[in-house]
């Protein structure tokens, strides 16, 4: 009996140690499932490592096909760096502009004329910031009861400066030349002319804009020299 006892004693402690040890087997597999990634995932980078439980010969459960790899780690893909949104402007090469014209002629230095009349101009940047300008413009007025214009044509460079919210601030100097009427005695109706200015275009579309522009010509008339303010508004195709 002594034996039997010592041999039962020995079975039921078996028994206790194949059962621990298959719960711990099972509750290993059931975290390792728990954390693994499919194999679909298309987002992520996937490392696949056996299963530590594979061909253990401990009983460990396996799925039905036999063995297969669990993701034991993750890594991420690591996201795109945030972008910044800005308005953009483009800048145009050529430029086309036309409007209204304020001549102050200070004709002699006892006399003024208030003229009226429009300026046309072509602009061609060669690149963001310089470009060649040519400039037309005609006023005209009642001088002694006569009519009277004085009507220039010039040339030169034009500097730009693109300002916030596709402003552009420019300053020009041109040089050409004028033709004035009615002729007087006192001298001819032709003579050099220069314009010393600037202005600012505000767009309203994304090719055209409002111009505004102050200058100083300059002429030489009737013996003297005349340097006279003028004033433009008007409208800028951009192409």
């Amino acid at each position: 009996m002594r034996y039997v006892a010592l041999l039962v004693a020995l079975v039921f402690f078996g028994t206790l140690n194949a059962q621990a040890q298959l719960n711990t087997s099972n509750s290993v597999f059931l975290a390792s499932s728990y954390f693994a990634v499919p194999a679909e995932t298309t987002e992520s980078t996937v490392i696949l490592t056996p299963s530590p439980f594979a061909n253990s010969g401990t009983g460990t459960p396996s799925t039905a096909s036999g063995s297969s790899p669990i993701a034991l780690s993750l890594i991420p893909t690591p996201a795109a760096p945030p972008q910044d949104v800005t308005s953009v402007f483009q800048h145009y090469g050529w430029q086309f502009y036309l409007g209204y014209s304020f001549f102050r002629f200070y004709e002699v230095p006892a006399y003024t004329q208030n003229m009226n009349g429009f300026d046309y101009g072509v602009v061609y940047y060669f690149n963001n910031w310089v470009g060649a300008e040519g400039n037309f413009s005609a006023t005209h007025a009642t001088q002694f009861g006569q009519s009277s214009w004085f009507v220039s044509g010039e040339g030169g460079p034009r500097f730009r400066w693109a300002a916030r919210r596709g402003t552009e601030v420019w300053v020009h100097t041109l040089l050409g030349y004028s033709h004035f009427t009615p002729q007087t005695p006192n001298g001819g109706q032709n003579s050099i002319a220069y314009q010393l200015g600037g202005g600012v275009d505000l767009p309203f579309k994304p090719r055209w804009a409002f111009q505004i522009g102050a200058d100083a010509v300059g002429s030489r008339y009737f013996s003297t020299y005349q340097f006279s303010p003028k004033f433009t508004v008007g409208v800028v195709f951009k192409y």
